[in-house]
C-alpha cells in the first residue's frame, strides 16, 4: 500500500509499516512543518492513503472540500507505547483493502467509514 504518514505517527510505526511491505512517504522526513492542507495534497498528488492522529483532516475534507480521493485514516487509539501503536496501526490498515475514497475513523473499539465527498467538474 502506498501510505503517506503525517507528521503524528511515530518513527516505530513507520518502521513497522515498511517491514510489512508498505511504500510509506514520512513527512517527519520530507517535509516537516508543513500545513495539514499541503500533506493532504501532497497525499492526493502522489496516490497515497494518508494516515494520521489529527483530527483537523475532517475538518479540510468535510468543510474546506479539500479533495483526498486516495483516503484518509484517522487513527483515535490507546497510545500506550509506541511499539503497541505501531502494531495496532498495522494490524488496523491490513485488516481492509476498501481504504480508498473513505474518510475512516480507527478507534479502539473498531473502524467506521464515511465515503469521502466527490467533487464534480464544472
Amino acid at each position: 500500500m502506498r501510505l503517506c504518514a503525517n507528521e503524528n505517527i511515530s518513527e516505530d510505526c513507520v518502521v513497522k509499516l515498511r517491514r510489512d511491505g508498505h511504500d510509506v512517504l514520512w513527512i517527519r522526513d520530507s517535509a516537516p512543518g508543513s500545513p495539514d492542507k499541503d500533506v493532504l495534497a501532497r497525499a492526493q498528488r502522489e496516490h497515497r492513503l494518508l494516515i494520521t492522529f489529527d483530527k483537523d483532516f475532517g475538518q479540510l475534507v468535510f468543510r474546506q472540500g479539500a479533495q483526498a480521493s486516495h483516503g484518509v485514516v484517522l487513527f483515535r487509539i490507546s497510545q500506550v507505547s509506541s511499539a503497541v501503536t505501531a502494531e495496532r496501526v498495522s494490524i488496523a490498515l491490513a485488516s481492509r483493502d476498501d481504504w480508498e475514497g473513505q474518510f475512516s475513523v480507527v478507534d479502539d473499539f473498531g473502524i467506521r467509514m464515511r465515503p469521502l465527498p466527490t467533487i464534480l467538474s464544472r
